[in-house]
């Protein structure tokens, strides 16, 4: 038994199924998983001391890499001055306020420790400024672990959703209804039925939690339109897009403005901070100012925030985003015409510094009922040939990989070599 069978083996003791979020678990993949005991730009260190190219960068949030060390210097500092308060501090205000200064269409905004509050609460305080009950989320969209959240498609009426998670009960799923991605149709007939009780539609402009489906600029403003015309407001959940695809995120890249949008991962810099925010009437609902409750212990860690300004500081300085798509264009283009010279059953769909390898397809996938359907088979394949040569992309046949400031042009032509070679292989 090597090193990271035997810690699996007693995290399993002690953990449902050894870990503390459900991918980490390899699960599926007929191996132990890697255990990590550092990091420091683009790079993992196994603790049996081999070394990895992260592809997975903590699932986003490391959009400089691991351990910068403008953010470090910042984060050991704070750490050295307070680690938390429970009161009123100044560093939080002051990436409120730059973010409010940057970002037009977030008037006010509030602090939380993850992405699942942030929707959680925006869909709180959505119910709560139109006075209806209903929401309407997309099947391969995904909101965080909220009850009212984990559910997927029905197969009857227009809009009927069942529950994705056990434990989640038939009452805390009622109000919200599901539709298809890239369907104008199915929304307008959810609409049709509901549309005076629908408080707000969700949706992940660039949804990139099951597979990565870029949607149609006509459908994102299509659901701006529809929303406007119902009275019911639109959620732009940016956990995974915001400050990722641009520095205003897909709202920058689309020009199509929420009332309320959601944040996380990239704004705490790599500590655990999410946000809501939008337009003010409805952010003074929130307690408090109005009768909205929310409330968090840690919420605003000023270790986190310092950590986020100084990302979104320094990567706004450096123009990062124009040269992160840049750089994967060039790494997605040597993936596909390898996949291609050599006839070898993958593709890459990209955005911007987001990257998902899949099954050959005839057209852009949108909708999970696009997908594959050999998906999962062929990319445990290729997870494990890419782990045997020191790339550590996501652990899942339908998560993204994200690139960072690190991944330098030459460290992404020895990964794209290296990916090829595998595909060659098992090919």
């Amino acid at each position: 038994m090597n090193e990271n069978e035997n810690l699996f083996e007693r995290a399993k003791k002690v953990a449902p199924g050894g870990v503390h979020s459900p991918v980490r678990s390899f699960k599926g993949m007929d191996r132990a998983p890697v255990f990590f005991k550092s990091a420091k730009g683009c790079e993992l260190v196994s603790v049996e001391n081999k070394t990895y190219i992260d592809f997975c960068m903590s699932f986003g949030p490391l959009l400089l890499g691991h351990r910068d060390p403008e953010v470090e210097e910042a984060v050991l500092e704070m750490i050295g001055t307070a680690w938390t308060f429970g009161a009123c501090e100044p560093y939080s205000l002051e990436l409120a306020e730059w973010m409010t200064s940057e970002l037009p269409w977030v008037e006010k905004l509030r602090f939380v420790s993850s992405g699942t509050e942030a929707v959680m609460s925006a869909l709180r305080v959505a119910r709560a400024g139109t006075g209806r009950k209903r929401i309407l989320k997309f099947d391969g969209c995904y909101h965080g672990h909220a009850d009212a959240l984990l559910v997927k498609a029905g197969s009857g009426l227009a809009g009927e959703a069942s529950t994705s998670s056990a434990g989640v009960s038939e009452d805390a799923i009622r109000n919200t209804l599901v539709a298809p991605l890239d369907s104008e149709e199915a929304v307008k007939e959810v609409f049709a039925q509901h549309g005076s009780e629908i408080a707000a539609v969700v949706i992940e402009p660039l949804p990139a939690n099951y597979g990565l489906l870029p949607q149609r600029q006509e459908y994102l403003k299509f659901l701006r339109e529809i929303c406007t015309k119902h009275g019911a407001l639109l959620i732009f959940d940016e956990v995974i897009s915001g400050f990722r695809v641009a520095l205003g995120g897909m709202v920058e890249v689309t020009g199509i403005r929420p009332d309320l949008v959601c944040y996380g991962k990239i704004l705490g810099g790599g500590f655990p901070v999410g946000c809501y925010g939008g337009r003010a009437d409805l952010m003074d609902q929130v307690a408090p100012l109005g009768p909205v409750y929310q409330a968090g212990t840690l919420s605003a860690n000023p270790v986190g925030m310092r950590a986020g300004l100084v990302t979104l500081k320094k990567a706004k300085k450096m123009n990062l985003w124009k040269d992160l798509e840049a750089r994967m264009a060039r790494f997605s283009e040597t993936l596909r015409q390898g996949f291609k010279a050599h006839s070898l059953p993958y593709d890459v769909t990209t955005s911007s510094s987001l990257f998902w390898i899949h099954g050959p397809t005839q057209k852009m996938i949108r909708s999970i009922d696009q997908f594959p359907v050999d998906q999962a088979a062929k990319f445990k394949s290729l997870f494990l040939g890419c782990l045997d040569k020191g790339l550590y992309l996501a652990p899942n046949a339908y998560e993204v990989g994200f690139l960072s400031a690190a991944h330098t042009d030459q460290v992404l032509q020895h990964a794209a070599r290296e990916i090829l070679e595998v595909a060659r292989e098992l090919a």
